[in-house]
């Protein structure tokens, strides 16, 4: 392995943990949810919203105490199975990734790509710099993810990627 191909690898595997790292956070989320089954959800939130001293009549707290108040025991199982769902599929990647599987590059860069409209329309409506640092990490990974595939054209396909 040149040296050039051992960083691209090691860069690979950085991104796989990446991408495994957002699905136990967005698993543990999942759980999360599941702890309010049962549970006056508008209640939670009212507390919440007092801990974190933020005024009831802001739009954000409107909007999550109203979320919260339309909670049922069936979207919360939802909620949980897409984050379960997510999860996976991030996991799915990071393990392709991690093995150098062509497939899971071609997964990344489209899973990444997907995200790019969003943030361009939240950064252009509401600009802030952890947006602008997001979208900019986003585009440095889907970038990557894009050049490996092109870099990869000429390889051989022996180890199945």
């Amino acid at each position: 392995m040149h040296r050039s191909e051992s960083s691209a690898h090691r860069t690979l595997k950085v991104v796989a943990l990446m991408e495994a790292a957002k699905g136990f956070i967005v698993f543990g989320a999942g759980f999360g949810l599941l702890s309010l089954l049962h549970r006056d959800a508008r209640r939670i939130a009212e507390s919440l919203v007092t801990r974190l001293h933020i005024h009831p009549d802001q739009h954000v707290a409107g909007v999550f105490l109203n979320a919260a108040a339309h909670l049922t025991d069936t979207r919360l199982w939802g909620f949980a199975a897409l984050a379960l769902a997510y999860s996976v599929l991030r996991w799915t990647e990071a393990w392709g990734l991690w093995f150098d599987r062509r497939w899971a590059e071609w997964l990344g860069a489209a899973s990444g790509g997907i995200y790019v409209p969003v943030e361009v329309y939240e950064l252009w409506h509401k600009p802030g710099p952890i947006k602008v640092a997001t979208l900019a990490f986003n585009l440095a990974v889907v970038a990557y993810l894009v050049w490996t595939l092109r870099q990869g054209r000429g390889r051989s396909s022996q180890t199945e990627r």
